[in-house]
């Protein structure tokens, strides 16, 4: 697992923690996603996980949109995935993420496409409102554990 170090700037400093998850290749969606975890200023708890997946995963993605869902994955898939890095983030910036997801959630249908709008694009969205540097012509679109390795070589911050 990396960890950050840092957290980012904002108003206050949140005991809120995104780790971001991978896997390379298989049948379980979506690849690429993070969970929140930690507390509030307020005292409100926080444990979530957020992905962005074809509803249907089928041969039909290979061939343009189809419907899309941000959702959690299961905590075993959760346990099976790789963690790549961790950084901690004000309750400024959690609020600012859960706006993201809720922006995702309703983009209208058929939302999902493996070349425009896929799971790396939903994480590289939340990591690019974190700060994080990213890619915006990577390669790595549909290698998700590569597209991470990127995104640690891109800022230095981020560290085993």
């Amino acid at each position: 697992m990396f960890s950050s170090g840092f957290v980012l700037p904002d108003t206050a400093r949140a005991d809120v923690t995104v780790t971001f998850y991978s896997h390379e290749f298989g049948e379980s969606f979506p690849h690429a996603f993070y969970t929140v975890k930690g507390k509030l200023d307020n005292g409100q708890i926080v444990d979530d996980a957020h992905g962005f997946t074809a509803i249907n995963v089928s041969p039909a993605i290979l061939w343009g949109s189809v419907k899309g869902i941000v959702k959690a994955p299961p905590a075993n898939y959760i346990a099976k995935s790789d963690s790549q890095f961790s950084i901690s983030i004000s309750d400024a910036a959690y609020r600012k993420l859960m706006a993201k997801v809720a922006k995702w959630k309703a983009i209208p249908q058929k939302s999902y496409n493996l070349n425009k709008r896929n799971c790396v694009h939903f994480v590289e969205d939340a990591m690019a409102l974190l700060g994080l540097k990213t890619n915006p012509k990577t390669k790595y679109r549909k290698k998700p554990t590569s597209f991470m390795k990127e995104i640690v070589a891109l800022n230095p911050g981020l560290k085993k």
